[in-house]
């Protein structure tokens, strides 16, 4: 234990406990560590505050290493108050591999919620009733071209401070490839970012499914990074709900633009309020002018292009968002 903390201080990870207890034997390992403090070198260098950890090893499996976390996590610049604070009821990790080569790892976390208090204050940025990522190497990676496996698992996540149409339960389930990332020592994550930028990093996402209320979605496709570190690539997504969508993404707005508002303003002059009934019945009809008429789940579902150009989000033709640059 004392040779794996002086190798992670001398890569820019130092790992600090107020006590630290070894027992389990004979028939495994366990480290509990108390009060821990580990320090991720890099600019800004963070600083991340346990509880307690306790990590365990099997003597019949040494290569499989499994922990469980005491929250709050508290994640701060040395010196000043906390950035951010994840807490949950159930947080446990597990990593197979040796320390010179990782195979795989997954991190579950129950009830998980996250405060950033210098923005939000109190009320969480982040929360779900479950979370859970698994990540590996995917088959046929090679050191020359790295590609990691990783599927993301959420239940009853909600983000209503990111965005309105987070704000209620969402269930998902990602499956994605990570192309280009072979670099994991400490590093900014905007230096890491532009590092894999510059490999030709991409995302391949395999099947992502997304459920919240009545809405259910399925897409697949490529995401990048451009030069200036904005998201950039397509998916293809077929929607059931697709009319519901429409409204979160304030249709209206759409509508009184152009030769479409123009139309609709005409039916307000001729009948005060006609035009709003018309603005009201036009997310079926644009709905299905949007893409193609599908089906999902046995129930009919619209099949159109969801657009990151550049940092702005496009539903078909319509710009719904923006994504802050990476660095």
């Amino acid at each position: 234990i004392a040779s794996l903390r002086e190798r992670e201080r001398q890569a820019g990870r130092r790992q600090d406990c107020e006590t630290l207890s070894v027992g389990g034997y004979p028939f495994r390992i366990e480290v509990l560590c108390v009060g821990g403090t580990f320090d991720l070198k890099g600019n800004p260098t963070l600083q991340l505050d346990l509880p307690s950890v306790l990590a365990m090893v099997q003597i019949y499996a040494p290569t499989l290493l499994i922990s469980e976390f005491t929250g709050p996590l508290s994640i701060s610049q040395p010196g000043s108050g906390a950035e951010y604070v994840l807490n949950w009821s159930i947080g446990r990790a597990s990593v197979r591999g040796l320390p010179s080569r990782i195979e795989r790892g997954s991190l579950a976390f129950e009830a998980l919620s996250v405060r950033d208090p210098g923005t939000f204050g109190p009320e969480p940025v982040f929360k779900a009733g479950h979370f859970e990522l698994h990540g590996r190497d995917a088959s046929g990676s090679r050191v020359a071209d790295p590609a990691i496996e990783t599927v993301l698992e959420l239940r009853g996540a909600t983000a209503e401070r990111v965005h309105p149409i987070a704000a209620r339960p969402t269930n998902a389930e990602i499956t994605s490839m990570l192309h280009g990332m072979n670099d994991f020592s400490p590093m900014p994550w905007p230096e890491r970012f532009r590092a894999w930028q510059a490999r030709g990093g991409e995302i391949e996402i395999i099947k992502a499914r997304v459920e919240q209320d009545a809405i259910v979605a399925e897409g697949a496709g490529t995401l990048r990074l451009t030069a200036q570190g904005r998201l950039d690539g397509n998916l293809r997504i077929t929607v059931m709900g697709l009319e519901q969508v429409l409204r979160m993404f304030n249709l209206e707005r759409f509508l009184s633009e152009g030769q479409v508002g123009a139309a609709l303003n005409a039916l307000d002059r001729l009948l005060p309020g006609l035009g709003g009934i018309a603005r009201q019945g036009a997310a079926p009809g644009l709905a299905a002018a949007l893409g193609q008429r599908t089906e999902l789940d046995g129930k009919p579902a619209t099949a159109l292009p969801l657009r990151f150009v550049d940092g702005t989000v496009f539903l078909g033709p319509f710009p719904v968002g923006t994504v802050p640059p990476a660095f």
